[in-house]
């Protein structure tokens, strides 16, 4: 059986050759494993190197220097080739020797494996592909992830522990698509959708149509960036909570399609709203987690200024899929410089999803490049993963002012900062 979303066909000669092709589904950044754990009999194992994608495939499903391998276990019965299982499956099989195949990002369309498969009890005969030792270390390592299942799957993924990013906030009084090339030119990764020099200031929100929100996303995927973070402004509890969920629910959408795992909200400032507000978030939380999205608190003035007032809405919402964002800068800003946030930090143990990486310069000025500020980072991030935050989004919200070439010279250096704070490359 072959798993949804995959083809396969395989054709034998005498029971000594067989060839199969297998068509993944899988995105750039994914890897899938297959694995056949129902064979009996003589088996042998033999690598092959998996064909680059050819120029008749679409562009945005290719990569640059795509490069894959796989390893597949060939039986001298055709039958067993028909044993497909899932990822899922891979861990959980006695018999280690299983058929697994790992398909690295960038290889979009079917892919031959063709080998010659001896009789039980003789020499294998040559591999069609033969392999350098370079490519057989490069396989081997491969199939190392291939038998860990799930776990294989996230260590190709090669994500790091903190996500090292970037907000379009820096650049708002441009066009959004300056702070993408901002952003990449500075050599981050990761992006969050905030503000720009658009109508409503905020980039996307409750008014975005989905065909706008698309048109961003491809501008943040041309330039090789992901989004982590999307702020989406406010949704209109103040109308009432059908229309708060309504709105919030259309903003989770915009999520979906950049394919951002969490939406920010600022909270409220109003007194009268604040338990409709967070109503409108426990009943959106369930409908974000069918989607797979998570939703996030910052200390943003108002009911939300502090860590434990974070906490308290928080807890009010109940919802495993939200959490808090913090922002050690906002501490500073909404108690006029007086509450430092590495003893704030202190207080949001077990709460932290992702942080907004931002500065503070007194009086009142939040629009400081990360690390020359009042702030004091290493104090703030030592408390943040003693109380759980060990991995997640970093992802700087502002920087010095300055023309757009000036702006992208700070970007690097928070950058850098960062890269130091956590002793890893963005």
């Amino acid at each position: 059986m072959v798993p949804p979303g995959f083809t396969r066909s395989a054709a034998t000669s005498n029971c000594s050759t067989v060839a199969t092709s297998i068509t993944s589904p899988l995105g750039a950044g994914r890897a899938g494993a297959l694995g056949n754990h129902g064979a009996a009999g003589g088996s042998s194992s033999a690598l092959a190197r998996l064909s680059p994608p050819q120029n008749n495939h679409p562009k945005s499903h290719q990569t640059p220097n795509p490069t894959a391998y796989s390893l597949i276990r060939t039986t001298t019965s055709p039958a067993d080739t028909a044993g497909w299982t899932s990822r899922k499956h891979v861990a959980g099989c006695a018999n280690r020797k299983a058929l697994f195949a790992v398909v690295f990002a960038g290889v979009p369309a079917s892919i031959p494996l063709a080998m010659s498969l001896p009789p039980d009890g003789q020499r294998p005969r040559q591999v069609e592909t033969a392999l350098s030792r370079r490519e057989f270390l490069t396989a081997a390592a491969a199939c190392g992830l291939a038998v860990l299942g799930d776990r294989g799957a996230a260590l190709a993924d090669a994500e790091p522990p903190y996500q090292i990013g970037c907000y379009t906030r820096p650049w708002d009084q441009y066009e959004y698509r300056v702070a993408l090339d901002g952003i990449a030119e500075a050599g981050y990764r990761y992006a969050g959708l905030l503000t720009a020099k658009t109508k409503s200031w905020v980039l996307i929100t409750v008014d975005s149509t989905p065909e706008e929100v698309a048109a961003i996303n491809e501008e943040v995927k041309k330039r090789g960036l992901r989004t982590l973070s999307i702020y989406g402004g406010d949704f209109p509890v103040a109308k009432s909570v059908a229309a708060g969920i309504s709105g919030l629910n259309k903003l989770i959408d915009h999520c979906v399609i950049c394919g951002c795992p969490n939406l920010l909200l600022g909270g409220t400032t109003d007194a009268t709203l604040y338990v409709p507000y967070y109503q409108v978030v426990a009943e959106s939380c369930d409908y974000a987690l069918a989607k797979g999205v998570g939703l996030s608190l910052k200390p943003h003035g108002g009911q939300n200024a502090t860590g434990p007032q974070c906490r308290k809405a928080i807890e009010l919402v109940k919802r495993k899929n939200f959490g808090l964002w913090y922002d050690p800068g906002n501490i500073y800003y909404y108690s006029n410089g007086e509450l430092d946030p590495a003893e704030d930090a202190a207080t949001v143990d077990g709460l932290v999803v992702g942080m907004s990486v931002k500065d503070y310069r007194h009086p009142k000025e939040v629009l400081v490049t990360p690390g020359t500020g009042k702030v004091n980072f290493p104090a703030v991030f030592a408390q943040l993963k003693k109380g759980g935050f060990t991995r997640g989004p970093l992802i700087v919200e502002c920087l010095d002012r300055g023309e757009p070439a000036q702006v992208t010279a700070a970007a690097k250096k928070a950058r850098a900062f960062l890269e130091r704070l956590t002793g890893q490359k963005a």
